[in-house]
């Protein structure tokens, strides 16, 4: 009798971490070496990797939030058009950070990553897959929108990216119940924007 075939290892955001950890010896880090460690052909997998960045303490970097925000862009246009690969220009590629500053960052988050491993499971698996993982990918892209005008407040750019990673790491882990949440982050962020906007006006 055949044996059934064994089902792939569900993704984790700690063991994604781990792959993001630079070589001891490494003096910088370009996005280019990070998409090589986690491949080019999961979107949202890279998505949430340049979301949990910035809410570390990398998001305080200057202009970090907006080089962010227009990585994931660009990153969700062609998951939205339903490229296999991810294609990113050379400038962007070439980008780089201190590689002791993301390993302090990566440091800071092992502790929300394990939290957030220890309870996702399948669930709800409809948000994850079809038109509504499509839907996930744009509501990324307008929360990314606003990052740059939001840069001069590093923790509402945090806040934010947060939701971002949230619906990411939904996506990636097929778990429902994590996208929800950051369509509810997202949402209260977007509509206490608009709310201090409109004070101001």
């Amino acid at each position: 009798m055949s044996t059934p075939p064994t089902a792939p290892p569900r993704q984790t955001l700690g063991a994604l971490l781990e792959a993001l950890e630079p070589d001891p010896k490494a003096d910088r880090i370009s996005i280019r070496d990070l998409v090589r460690a986690i491949g080019d052909n999961s979107f949202a997998t890279i998505i949430l990797v340049v979301a949990v960045l910035l809410v570390s303490p990398i998001s305080g970097i200057p202009f970090t939030p907006t080089l962010g925000a227009l990585t994931i862009l660009l990153i969700t246009a062609q998951a939205l058009t339903g490229r296999r690969h991810l294609w990113l220009p050379g400038f962007l590629m070439r980008r780089s950070i201190s590689a002791a500053r993301l390993r302090r960052g990566l440091q800071w988050l092992r502790r929300p990553a394990s939290w957030m491993d220890r309870y996702s499971r399948a669930r709800l698996g409809i948000l994850s897959s079809g038109p509504f993982r499509l839907l996930g990918y744009l509501a990324a892209a307008t929360l990314a929108l606003s990052w740059p005008m939001l840069e001069i407040l590093p923790f509402i750019t945090s806040f934010s990216a947060g939701a971002v990673a949230m619906l990411m790491f939904g996506i990636m882990t097929r778990d429902g119940a994590y996208i929800i949440a950051g369509y509810a982050q997202g949402g209260a962020l977007l509509a206490g924007t608009v709310a201090i906007w409109s004070g101001l006006l």
